[in-house]
C-alpha cells in the first residue's frame, strides 16, 4: 500500500510540476529548436534577441507556437517520468543480494533514472514530433489537431513516431545525468548544511540541486537534441536514417552543428527545474 501510496504522489506531483515547466520554459524552447533546425541570419544573435525578433514578426503569441502539444503531454510526461523512476528503483533492488536494504547507491538511482525514460518515450516521441513542427513550419499547419492529421495521413502512426530511437538516445543519457546529479548535489548540500537527511533539505538546496542536474541534463543531451529536432522535422526522404542526419550536419556545419540549441537551453533548464 505504502509502495502503491508513493507512485501516486509522484504520478500527480510530477504531473503539476510539469505544467508550470511548460508555462515557464516553452519561448527558451522554441528558440532552441529554432536554431537547431535552421542557418537563417534571423537566427543570429543572443537568445533574448532573437525572442525579440520572433515578438516583433509573429506578435507575443509567437513565443508559445507549438505550445499545445507539450501543454497536453506535459502532465503525463512528467507524471510517467517519476512512475518510471520508482519502478526504475524497485527493478535495480531486485538486483541486490536478499536482506540488501542499504541506502541505493548512485549507480542505481542513475540506473533507475535511466529505465525511467523507456515508458515516458512513449508519450514524449509524437509529442515532440509535432512541437518541433509546429514550431517550425509557420502557417503550415491550423493547430495541433490539424498537424497530427496530416503527419498521420502521410506515414500513418510510424510518422508520428518519427525520431523515436533519437528520443530514446536523447533521454535515457539525460535522465541517468539529471537524476544521478540530482542525488550527488542533495548529499554535497545536505553536508554543507549539516543535514543528515538529504531529504530534509531547505527549499533553496533542493532548487540549487535541481538545477545543477538540468545542466547536467542538457549539458549531455544537446548533440542527439539537434538531431531529433532535424530529424523529426525534415521531409520524407529527406534523410536516410539516423546516421545521415549526423553526416548532414557534421558536413555542412561541423560538430559545432550539433551544439545548436545549447544557449536556450541553459536558461529554460534553470527556470524551470
Amino acid at each position: 500500500m505504502v509502495a502503491q501510496d508513493s507512485a501516486l504522489i509522484s504520478f500527480l506531483s510530477g504531473g503539476v510540476g510539469g505544467i508550470a515547466a511548460v508555462a515557464v520554459g516553452h519561448p527558451f524552447d522554441l528558440v532552441k529548436v529554432r536554431l537547431q533546425t535552421s542557418t537563417a541570419e534571423s537566427m543570429n544573435g543572443s537568445v533574448f534577441r532573437i525572442m525579440q525578433r520572433t515578438v516583433a514578426s509573429e506578435g507575443i503569441p509567437g513565443l508559445y507556437r507549438g505550445v499545445s502539444a507539450p501543454l497536453l503531454a506535459v502532465s503525463p510526461i512528467y507524471a510517467i517520468s517519476f512512475w518510471g523512476y520508482d519502478i526504475g528503483q524497485r527493478l535495480t533492488k531486485m538486483m541486490r543480494k536478499d536482506g540488501d536494504e542499504s541506502p541505493m547507491s548512485l549507480i542505481e538511482i542513475s540506473c533507475a533514472g535511466g529505465i525511467s525514460a523507456l515508458p515516458t518515450t512513449v508519450v514524449m516521441a509524437p509529442t515532440e514530433r509535432l512541437k518541433c513542427l509546429l514550431q517550425t513550419s509557420g502557417t503550415k499547419y491550423l493547430g495541433l489537431l490539424d498537424c497530427a492529421r496530416q503527419v498521420y495521413s502521410v506515414g500513418g502512426v510510424a510518422s508520428l513516431y518519427k525520431g523515436t530511437v533519437l528520443t530514446l538516445a536523447r533521454d535515457i543519457p539525460g535522465s541517468i545525468a539529471w537524476f544521478g546529479t540530482y542525488e550527488i548535489m542533495k548529499r554535497e548540500l545536505a553536508k554543507l548544511q549539516g543535514v543528515e537527511d538529504p531529504s530534509k533539505l531547505s527549499s533553496i538546496a533542493i532548487m540549487v540541486a535541481g538545477g545543477f542536474a538540468g545542466m547536467a541534463c542538457w549539458g549531455v543531451c544537446i548533440p542527439p537534441d539537434t538531431l531529433k529536432s532535424r530529424f523529426q522535422t525534415s521531409h520524407e526522404g529527406q534523410y536516410k536514417g539516423v546516421v545521415d542526419v549526423y553526416r548532414h550536419i557534421v558536413r555542412e556545419e561541423g560538430h559545432g552543428g550539433l551544439l545548436k540549441g545549447f544557449r536556450p537551453a541553459m536558461p529554460k533548464t534553470l527556470l524551470i527545474t
